[in-house]
């Protein structure tokens, strides 16, 4: 009998390529491809690749969504593996197991009987044309996988630390005066808030590049005023170019030749929110140079330091076109029909616009762009999202597997729209969507034109106070997400992740999609059910505690807990073993608390232990590459010592911040506690023990976060 854990046969027919992968032992979960998450191997509909604009798309469905990542990931307790299917053109998946649907009775029944079949699934792979290139990823831990695939596409950028803040958006605000009120709301209720977005209403008859002259006439003063309050805002630039002889953009387009182009050789026309448009050929290495020099300020009329771009309907979307979108046999670059390339457009939109935003800086700030479309490697030039939810339980339900689905392949900067993009959320709905959106990776609440205003000061103060606490979380723990966005840059791990890529051996986190991870720090179970009075929360790990980050109280893993919840909050554990860097005072924006001090909380393990990373730099530009100027501080505690050194010592920074307090959680009081630092005395610093939570708070130790020192208990 065949032992080996993976079988290929590839196959071509005409131009249609066609693989087979047969992985076999028992326990196998398999997860993706594309943004939807597949919690274990199962017969069913094949999966179909092919990036489309979706209006209102189904939920648990395989069809077609905005993005495709053509990779599968395998995971069973003793072994990873990944398949990466590199073809862009339309791609099927089909998966199926000679287990699936067998009760688990059944299995047990055929183990009893000593059945002889081994456990085997079937990965399937067709596209319908194109080039075969096909990658093994052979693990054999998941984080090898990760490695791995991250060597042929790259790692997730390092983002600014602002767009990790909150976004607000909605299509559309109606004018500077609109968006100045929106701007000074934050402030007059005390919400934090890093940027406020303008969809395609903003352009001038929605010609990219301008702005509407009689709603945003003067676009420079309004940004200025934003940055006064040290605020960004972010204007949508899609790639379909309106048909106008008066229009620089198109005129120009069209005389270079740059355009998507018919079989004949005409340019390519389609329909879209301009009306009549052109694409842009983004294959081409000229457009896409072109189109990063429009990013220019002497070229982006209206446009500043702190105007970054969001770029939707790039899978291309196409009003009249099949499927809503661009005919298969049109001529790109090369002389490759669109049918060979399809699923890499909008990853090419993306990558010209992230080189515009760094090319108008001279090369040194790092870019934020938004993409509604994306392939393998996308992680390199910004963020994506979910697309166009709805604002419906079930969308909230589903956005965490979609987006550790999309963690697993890469894309760790993910989020879903806040309150759901179509209908109008009731306000406990949209309370949920903000605890649960402060806990991913992007944090942005977006919404249709026709839904109504749900700017958090619209509704009634208690859910107000709701929101407020929970974009406070979100900014509150800022050092740590900067951390971990550093360390997916650095080593291709996913920041939010499915609890099994912890805990490889454990079966039943296997099928957990409704709880996550952030590093290997924090569980975070969001409510997801109208008129929940309790979740019920599975905490990993033999051997291993967990603490409620808000009262303290530990729990043992590994169980399954019935955990009472109101309004006001969802469960969030700190590992025991790990320490979390925090900002403890909530300014207006992320960019006002850069330089304030920090608090480390140390959530002891059952053997007293915990370490963690501090990841600094100046937040925005690439020194922290071309001049090493950062910093990557070590934490460690152990034998009632915490001590802080250097990860890299490569690294440089000069910084105000400092550690502010510390919160030592599951410790005993000590008689004294003694501060050493370099070439200076100790010194003891004053403290507060709580014995019913065991919680030990060290207060101002006032140590630079650059400097080593430790601190010991006595």
């Amino acid at each position: 009998m065949l032992r080996a854990p993976l079988a290929i046969r590839i196959f071509c027919f005409e131009k249609r390529q066609w693989g087979h992968f047969c992985l076999r032992g028992g326990g196998c979960a398999c997860h993706g491809p594309g943004p939807v998450c597949l919690s274990a191997c199962r017969g069913g509909d094949p999966y179909r690749l092919y990036n489309l604009d979706v209006f209102q798309y189904e939920l648990y469905n395989p069809m077609a969504l905005y993005g495709s990542v053509p990779v599968l990931l395998a995971h069973s307790p003793h072994r990873d593996l990944g398949i990466f299917w590199l073809n862009a053109a339309e791609t099927w998946v089909d998966i199926s197991s000679n287990t699936a649907g067998k009760t688990l009775f059944g299995k047990m029944l055929d183990y009893l009987q000593g059945s002889g079949e081994t456990p085997q699934t079937d990965v399937r792979w067709m596209s319908e044309s194109g080039i075969i290139d096909v990658f093994l990823l052979l693990g054999p831990s998941v984080f090898d996988v990760f490695r791995q695939y991250a060597s042929l596409t790259g790692t997730q950028a390092l983002p600014p630390l602002f767009s990790l803040g909150y976004h607000q958006s909605r299509w559309n605000y109606r004018d500077e005066a609109d968006v100045l009120e929106v701007n000074q709301g934050f402030d007059d209720h005390n919400l934090p808030c890093d940027f406020i977005w303008l969809d395609i209403e903003h352009a001038d008859g929605k010609r990219y590049f301008t702005w509407d002259p009689s709603r945003f006439p003067q676009p420079r003063t309004m940004l200025e005023h934003l940055a006064s309050k040290r605020r960004k805002l972010v204007a949508i630039v899609d790639p379909h170019i309106k048909v106008d002889s008066s229009y620089r953009v198109h005129e120009e387009l069209q005389n270079l030749g740059l355009y998507v182009k018919t079989r004949d050789g005409s340019d390519y026309e389609g329909w879209c929110w301009p009306g009549a448009a052109s694409y842009p050929d983004f294959t081409n290495p000229k457009m896409r140079a072109w189109w990063a020099d429009m990013f220019r300020f002497e070229n982006y009329e209206g446009s500043s330091s702190n105007l970054y771009v969001w770029n939707d309907m790039n899978e291309p979307s196409v009003f009249n076109g099949p499927e809503v979108t661009m005919l298969k046999d049109a001529q790109h670059y090369g002389g490759w029909e669109h049918r060979d390339l399809h699923n890499i457009y909008g990853f090419y939109v993306h990558m010209a616009t992230a080189d515009g935003l760094v090319l108008r800086s001279g090369g040194v700030e790092r870019p934020f762009v938004l993409s509604r479309a994306f392939f393998a490697g996308s992680q390199r030039f910004g963020a994506v999202w979910t697309g166009d939810n709805t604002a419906e339980w079930d969308h909230l339900k589903i956005s965490i597997p979609m987006c550790l689905s999309l963690g697993l392949v890469g894309l760790s900067f993910c989020g879903a729209d806040v309150g759901g993009f179509f209908k109008n959320p009731e306000p406990e709905l949209l309370v949920r969507w903000y605890q649960m959106g402060a806990y991913q990776p992007f944090f942005r609440a977006h919404a249709h034109l026709d839904t109504g205003r749900r700017e958090p000061w619209l509704l009634p103060t208690q859910y107000q106070d709701m929101i407020r606490d929970a974009l406070g979380q979100r900014y509150s723990l800022l050092p740590f997400w900067y951390t971990l966005f550093y360390q997916a840059h650095r080593e291709g791990v996913p920041v939010m992740r499915a609890l099994w890529v912890h805990y490889p051996q454990d079966v039943t986190t296997f099928s957990i999609d409704d709880e996550f991870l952030l590093g290997d720090a924090l569980l975070v179970h969001p409510v997801t059910d109208s008129e929940a009075h309790g979740v019920q929360v599975y905490l990993p790990g033999q051997g291993e505690v967990w603490y409620d980050v808000h009262s303290y109280q530990k729990y043992h893993g590994p169980q399954t807990l019935y955990l009472p919840v109101t309004l006001s909050s969802i469960p969030v554990f700190q590992r025991g073993g790990t320490i979390v860097p925090r900002w403890m005072r909530v300014r207006r924006s992320s960019d006002c608390m850069k330089d304030d001090p920090i608090t480390l909380f140390v959530a002891l393990s059952p053997q007293g232990t915990a370490q963690g990373e501090l990841f600094l730099d100046d937040g925005h530009t690439f020194n922290y590459q071309t001049g090493h100027e950062f910093l990557l501080r070590r934490f460690s505690f152990s034998g009632n010592t915490l001590v802080s050194s250097s990860a890299d010592s490569k690294g440089h920074f000069e910084t105000p911040v400092w550690i502010e307090r510390v919160v030592i959680i599951g410790a005993g009081k000590p008689a004294t506690v003694v501060l050493q630092t370099k070439g200076s005395p100790e010194s003891r610093l004053s403290f507060q023990h709580d014995p019913e939570t065991s919680v030990l708070i060290l207060r101002k130790p006032g140590v630079n976060v650059a400097s080593d020192w430790s601190i010991h208990l006595r």
